[in-house]
């Protein structure tokens, strides 16, 4: 199977596309509540949350028709998760955290239905909901198979004078099997009185030598890793962005080079990169093409051309996109805006200001940062939008404005638009101010004209990947 980034409801897309027992490692940090910043991509300039990637997970922990429809279904199918999930209710009643409960659990049974007998699954959580968690995966993998409950501590996060400092997450591994491939981990011998040589470490006692393993102590189930600094050069701009460190020890210690590693819940895709940088095979999944797009954008700035992956689940076609404009306007929004590398503005639904998207870049030696704006439209478009779009353009001092729609533009939009003139780069080139593009010339691979020579800095460039073999020892804990 080809490395994959599949764009939908991990539920659908591991039910239709991913064959029984042919995973080998899986790691999921599933979203949490609509109030935390869990699978939140990215910020807005102001700090605010990225609302409308909350949006996409809001159904998820809300105790509704479709979350009582999930959990009535897992109960009807018995065994043990669906005596887990009685449980469940009689505990917590009919609310959110049941809600949460009743989407993951039918997602854990497709994750084992879909793991090799030798194959690992670590799921990410946060003390909020690990408890629960730990008993769902008891249920589902069977208390046997639990291996670890590894902490991952950290020094940085909130303090508080009414309690301890919360400072860390929970990573729950299972196995499918007792016949799970593991290997051993390694770091640095931090005990006194520890010596190295050519020979390699060791210690004396009682005037005899005794000599360690050359790669280091057994690694614990706890683990000492920081959280991304805001200037490291890992760091993309996710406030929920994990470690690359943190998926080198899962990635390490329980698959091997060539192996398959399945993320349900790939948001920024760190697995990915981890697992693509490790010599393995990958599979994400993510129910937003604002997450899909980014995902891309990533994985292009870290290996460039020379790595292969498909994409399924995205349009490919204009009748694909009309219907995906129809179901759900605003993830076509984020796909098409995906198509020419913009990041969609984050607003609540409803809250149109003009600007869909957009995209930024640097022409200017003086450093100066420009931006072209995006307006998305799927349904009737008209000379008033161009106006608009000039109106928009003017009032955010923006440098170009793109119109976006499924409609061919009329000789009219086509008029306006020349109307609004060029725009002059320092380097000596002219771009249209308004410029035009249909969703049918964007599928067939045509651009936004900007200047080319400049930096687009739209997206914090990920660092250029370098292939990593046998460097767990540097982790450091």
């Amino acid at each position: 199977m080809p490395n994959t980034l599949y764009y939908g409801d991990n539920l659908d897309i591991l039910k239709r596309y991913i064959d029984d027992e042919s995973v080998d490692l899986i790691y999921l940090d599933p979203p949490f509540n609509s109030q935390a910043t869990y699978n939140v991509l990215f910020k807005e300039k102001d700090g605010t949350d990225a609302a409308a990637q909350i949006e996409a997970f809001d159904d998820f922990w809300h105790w509704d028709e479709a979350a009582a429809e999930s959990y009535f279904e897992v109960v009807e199918s018995g065994g043990q998760v669906a005596e887990a999930m009685r449980a469940f209710r009689i505990l917590l009643g009919d609310n959110d955290m049941l809600a949460y409960l009743a989407m993951m659990a039918p997602r854990l049974i497709e994750l084992r239905r879909v793991l090799k007998p030798t194959g690992s699954v670590y799921l990410h959580c946060d003390p909020t909901a690990s408890h629960y968690l730990k008993v769902l995966m008891d249920s589902t993998f069977g208390a046997r198979q639990f291996q670890n409950e590894i902490v991952w501590c950290y020094r940085s996060g909130g303090a508080t004078k009414r309690r301890f400092g919360r400072k860390h997450d929970v990573l729950l591994f299972y196995s499918k099997t007792q016949e799970f491939d593991f290997a051993p981990q390694h770091v640095p011998y931090v005990m006194a009185g520890i010596k190295e040589d050519e020979r390699g470490p060791y210690q004396m006692q009682y005037g005899k030598r005794v000599d360690f393993n050359p790669k280091g102590a057994i690694m614990p189930d706890w683990w000492e890793i920081s959280i991304i600094s805001s200037v490291s050069k890992e760091r993309l701009g996710y406030p929920t962005q994990k470690p690359e460190a943190l998926l080198e020890r899962v990635i390490s210690a329980s698959s091997d080079e060539g192996d398959l590693v399945l993320d349900p819940f790939c948001g920024c895709g760190t697995t990915l990169a981890v697992a693509q940088r490790l010599g393995r095979r990958w599979i994400g999944i993510d129910i937003t093409h604002l997450a899909i797009g980014l995902m891309r954008t990533r994985l292009q700035d870290a290996f460039g051309d020379e790595l292969d992956y498909q994409v399924v689940g995205e349009p490919t076609a204009l009748s694909d996109a009309e219907a995906l404009a129809a179901q759900d306007p605003f993830q076509f929004q984020w796909w098409s805006l995906g198509l020419v590398g913009a990041r969609p503005t984050e607003e609540k639904k409803g809250a149109d200001k003009g600007i869909d998207g957009r995209l930024y870049f640097h022409d200017d030696p003086r450093g100066a940062t420009k931006q072209i704006i995006f307006s998305v439209k799927a349904g009737h478009t008209g000379s008033a939008h161009v106006r608009d779009l000039v109106g928009t353009i003017d009032r955010v001092k923006a440098q170009i404005g793109v119109l976006i729609s499924m409609q061919e533009p009329t000789s009219h939009m086509r008029a306006e638009a020349a109307s609004a003139g060029f725009y002059e780069s320092p380097l000596g080139s002219k771009h249209h101010r308004i410029q035009l593009l249909t969703v049918e010339e964007l599928l067939e691979g045509h651009g936004v004209d900007y200047p080319r020579a400049g930096v687009d800095v739209t997206f914090k460039k990920a660092p250029k990947a370098k292939r990593t073999e046998g460097e767990q020892g540097k982790l450091g804990v």
